[in-house]
């Protein structure tokens, strides 16, 4: 299996949903469908953000930051090459990513979520009525034991001639180097005749033998807290199985002919996101054990 289930969608749509609920001028990112993916939305909305925030503060510090940040991250660069001309934008492992109607894309883009049939169904159920149906959005179900990436896109839709975008939100931990290879070699083959531009998250190899290293001076308890967030992956019946070096994760992509053109991580997305709204974070609440990766392929 690919992609993760419901419990990491959930959680994913939880952070944007407590962000969401900052004043315009302090907040990261404003996702207002978040709240109808995620159980107990009510009260997450009746505690507010500034509690919300404390709470997860108090488990993890920098937690729901890193997630904000590399969710405004991606919203960024979506943004920014849509606006360059890019006409195809690829969700691998969608869950509850409403990019597709939040951002500001083209109308003439054409958007492909992928992802487990189950999680499609709960997602599409969930959207006001106005959504279910979009010209500008195919929802692709999939199976990998027995379905090929490239055949469920091109029978979507997908035009092999025109320039795309493909993101991977906080899954390569999930499956197996092999399945992430696989996926690769799959884009390539449907990329041999456009330009295209890839991101991928991963976890930082070190957060195994070296965890003070993927957190920020100071960062309080990282080898427990580096333990403790593995053991709630397991519990939730999705362990950390893949881990990579910056190295690594080069060497892979370049392998497939992506180019690195970079790799970032809460540490470095601080200044350019919290500081300006005045929410700095110091360097005992930083938390980079994964990092942000953009890649670009060309067919030249």
């Amino acid at each position: 299996m690919l992609f993760p289930k419901d419990g990491t969608a959930q959680g994913v749509a939880k952070q944007r949903l407590i962000e969401s609920l900052a004043s315009p001028n302090r907040r990261i990112i404003h996702d207002p469908f978040a709240e109808r993916f995620v159980l107990g939305s009510s009260l997450i909305k009746i505690i507010g953000h500034k509690l919300n925030v404390k709470l997860t503060q108090k488990l993890i510090p920098g937690f729901h930051e890193h997630l904000i940040s590399r969710t405004r991250f991606i919203d960024d660069l979506v943004e920014r090459i849509a606006a360059a001309g890019i006409e195809q934008y690829v969700i691998l492992g969608a869950g509850y990513d409403m990019r597709a109607h939040r951002l500001k894309l083209p109308f003439t883009m054409q958007l492909f979520e992928v992802d487990q049939l189950q999680v499609q169904r709960r997602k599409i159920s969930k959207l006001p009525k106005a959504l279910k149906i979009s010209d500008r959005v195919s929802y692709i179900s999939i199976d990998f034991n027995h379905q090929s990436l490239k055949t469920q896109l091109l029978n979507a839709g997908f035009d092999t001639s025109k320039s795309s975008v493909f993101t991977l939100e906080g899954v390569s931990q999930y499956i197996t180097k092999a399945a992430l290879c696989s996926t690769l070699s799959e884009l390539v083959k449907l990329t041999v005749s456009n330009r295209s531009t890839f991101f991928m998250s991963y976890v930082d190899n070190r957060l195994r033998d070296d965890p003070k290293a993927c957190f920020g001076p100071g960062y309080p308890w990282p080898a427990k807290k580096a333990a403790t967030i593995m053991k709630l992956a397991a519990k939730l019946g999705e362990p950390w199985i893949s881990l990579y070096s910056a190295e690594e994760i080069e060497q892979t992509l370049s392998e497939f002919g992506f180019t690195v053109s970079e790799n970032k991580s809460l540490e470095d997305l601080n200044e350019t996101y919290f500081t300006p709204v005045g929410r700095t974070l110091s360097e005992n609440h930083i938390f980079k054990l994964e990092h942000f990766v953009v890649a670009e392929h060309s067919s030249d």
